[in-house]
């Protein structure tokens, strides 16, 4: 499979991280590490000028129809700059809403997501549960001419100034799909404090939440896992940034620091410690591509992918991170180093959607049922 980038995919990636460094540098990033709000406002509006908001949504609703591998693309440089906001969340959700949610509700909802003038997030996990199909505890009832909800959802990215949220809950004992009005009666947003600081992140409690019929997506369990397979692959994009600027950081860090009268960088053991990074990278790089063009492609191994890709970065993203603190030393978690910031999200991105034992356990029973050609 050829993983080169098209010109315009490399134009793509380029201006993305072009915007981040000049108007969400680390300044940026630390100025709204302990703000409540989850996006600087004009660093949205800008990026809806780039097309961000649409990229993945069909032309006829303002987007550039784009697929997961130009999003992916945009997730990575996310993950190196340390941005925020809804991208990720909002193209999950306007993805999902376009191949199966009902004409009126594309309409009504999907011009708004391109533009960038509201967004979406996805109320999936709950607490002290997997991050998974049977995980899913949050009821859905039908009462005369409403469908009801009730639950509580965990983790749910940028919830916080969201216009909708889709919430995934069981209707007749059947995980699906539901589109909230943030501001409908019974919804409480509360933020959480977690390790990430430069993602925000909320509790949703629904209480008796009433919504129409119609905003039911089609679709049930299939659609969902799709879904979660889709996030999946972004969450690695995202970590996949993250780690590209430990390793930076890291040789940065053992070409300048100096013992024994020479950098540090010249031992053996470090550069032992530098390389198996750079392999961690690489393997999380080919694994990334490989499952966002299996999706794209509608590969029949684009679930298989998706796990592959999700475990193995899962688990490259937290061996990442110990190396580069062990080599940084204790300067790597003091406030005043950039690095801590890095350590931080990459944790954050190794349990986002499920962690490493998650997917391993999905990838077994996938292989059982269809066993992979040799």
């Amino acid at each position: 499979m050829d993983f080169e980038l098209s010109e315009e995919q490399g134009m793509l990636r380029a201006a993305s991280r072009e915007l981040l460094s000049e108007r969400a540098p680390m300044e940026h990033v630390r100025a709204w590490a302990d703000r409540d709000e989850d996006v600087d406002p004009e660093v949205w509006r800008l990026t809806a000028g780039l097309g961000w908001p649409g990229l993945g949504l069909p032309e006829e609703y303002g987007g550039a129809g784009q697929g997961l591998v130009e999003l992916a693309l945009v997730a990575q440089e996310m993950g190196r700059a340390l941005g925020r906001g809804p991208f990720a969340q909002t193209a999950i959700v306007g993805r999902t809403l376009a191949a199966a949610g009902p004409p009126e509700l594309r309409t009504a909802v999907l011009p708004a997501l391109a533009a960038g003038s509201g967004w979406a997030a996805w109320a999936f996990a709950e607490p002290r549960a997997p991050w998974s199909l049977d995980g899913v505890r949050a009821t859905a009832r039908t009462d005369r001419d409403a469908i009801v909800l009730d639950g509580v959802k965990t983790a749910v990215q940028d919830a916080g100034g969201a216009r909708w949220l889709l919430v995934t809950a069981r209707h007749e004992g059947v995980p699906g799909s539901f589109l909230v009005d943030r501001s409908a009666p019974g919804v409480t947003v509360r933020r959480q404090r977690t390790l990430d600081l430069t993602r925000s992140f909320h509790e949703v409690r629904l209480e008796g939440v009433r919504v129409p019929p119609a905003h039911r997506l089609d679709g049930g369990p299939r659609e969902i896992q799709r879904m979660l397979d889709e996030a999946s692959v972004l969450r690695c994009a995202d970590a996949l940034g993250t780690m590209e600027r430990m390793l930076e950081l890291t040789v940065e860090h053992t070409t300048s620091r100096v013992q024994f009268g020479r950098p540090i960088g010249m031992f053996q053991a470090v550069k032992h410690a530098c390389a198996d990074m750079a392999m961690l990278v690489h393997g999380t790089r080919a694994a990334t591509a490989y499952a966002a063009m299996a999706a794209d492609a509608g590969a029949d191994d684009a679930a298989r992918a998706a796990c592959a890709a999700a475990s193995y970065t899962a688990a490259g993203t937290g061996e990442v991170a110990a190396r580069a603190l062990q080599l940084h030393g204790g300067i790597g978690f003091t406030w005043e180093h950039d690095l801590h910031l890095h350590l931080r999200r990459a944790r954050a991105d190794s349990v986002l959607y499920g962690d490493a034992a998650v997917h391993r356990d999905r990838l077994c029973t996938l292989l059982r049922q269809s066993p992979a050609p040799a």
